[in-house]
């Protein structure tokens, strides 16, 4: 997430402003609850990193009271500038992806109502239009409250990805809790082409902690790999490299230990490398079908309870950028075991194109 607030050192008084906020909130008075956002905002810019950590959770709590038509995603970004700066993911996340979810729910409830009183052919407006207006709360069959919120959660969806990505790639708890419960609504939102969702999409998709069967069809071997916290099948086919080719236990070109580094490094890069990653491998499906490196490793198919990749000769030459996608989440992947003959046999048995000879 980009860092969206400048600090300076001196005493900002954002404690009082929170305080004031909070107070504010509780009373639902709307006049105040400006007043206090503004100079909460305000005194965000001169908070010093231990006055932005105890603040990250105390906004994020906010958001549930926070008024519906208010600026939410602004707030949420507030928290997740706290977090940038110290403050607890595990306690921000809750508020912030509960007002995610409540958003995308929202957005796709709005695209339904559109779509269906419109005309065939009628498109949905892009995000950054103003359809706010006397006519809207007709067209989605609603009061005008309701025509308003759904609305702003048409346009502000994209607004909530730099705080949700704030919290799910510092967290791997985070990821767990709330991955799978978010993910359906925003692909869904995303598959109506008006919203660009990719960031948000590919972390909530992030695996942790997952075992992965690996076959090697040209040597007809299996392998049992832990993955975790990897981005995309690019820094996937990396860390497999490394430990499949680089430990001696297939031929093929091992991965340069630069971009080995930039995949598995705690610390992110600072801004973009030139460090180049050539592919080792052909990554395939069970049934024979491309597992691109531009995709997820949770789009490798689930066979008998595990995730199941088959590794082929390389049709041609591959090569990419070796940055992962997202430069705070560092990947693993452990070889947690070598399959016996019977059980990789066994797991060849289970895909279309079977062991190489």
């Amino acid at each position: 997430m980009p860092v969206i607030f400048k600090r300076r050192q001196a005493a900002s008084g954002l404690n009082a402003a929170v305080s004031a906020l909070e107070q504010a909130v509780a009373a639902r008075d709307g006049a105040r609850t400006e007043r206090a956002f503004k100079a909460t905002m305000k005194r965000l810019k001169s908070a010093a990193d231990a006055e932005l950590a105890p603040t990250g959770p105390r906004l994020a709590a906010l958001l549930p009271a926070f008024p519906a038509t208010g600026p939410r995603p602004v707030l949420a970004t507030a928290a997740g500038f706290c977090v940038e700066r110290g403050a607890d993911p595990t306690a921000c996340a809750g508020p912030i992806l509960g007002g995610v979810h409540r958003d995308l729910l929202d957005a796709l409830e709005f695209a339904r109502r559109w779509t269906a009183a419109g005309e065939t052919g009628d498109a949905l407006p892009k995000p950054d239009e103003r359809i706010v207006g006397d006519a809207l709360p007709a067209r989605l069959g609603c009061d005008a409250p309701e025509a308003a919120r759904l609305a702003l959660a048409w346009r502000s969806a994209e607004e909530w990805q730099p705080p949700a990505l704030a919290v799910l790639c510092r967290s791997a708890e985070v990821r767990r809790r709330h991955g799978s419960a978010l993910l359906p609504a925003c692909r869904d939102l995303a598959a109506l082409r008006r919203h660009d969702l990719t960031c948000l999409a590919h972390a909530l998709a992030v695996l942790d902690d997952e075992p992965l069967v690996v076959l090697h069809r040209p040597t007809g071997t299996g392998f049992e790999v832990r993955i975790g916290g990897i981005g995309d099948n690019f820094q996937l086919h990396t860390l497999l490299a490394h430990v499949l080719v680089g430990g001696g236990h297939v031929p093929g070109p091992a991965p340069s230990a630069e971009s080995v580094r930039l995949a598995t490094d705690p610390q992110p890069a600072r801004g973009r490398t030139g460090t180049v990653a050539t592919g080792a491998f052909e990554l395939l499906a069970p049934d024979g079908g491309r597992i691109w490196n531009e995709g997820l490793p949770a789009d490798i198919p689930v066979v008998e309870g595990r995730r199941l990749l088959v590794l082929d000769k390389p049709i041609y030459r591959r090569s990419w950028n070796a940055d992962r996608f997202f430069p705070l989440l560092p990947g693993t992947a452990e070889l947690t075991g070598v399959l016996s003959a019977d059980e990789t046999r066994t797991w060849f048995a289970r895909t279309s194109s079977g062991a190489g000879t």
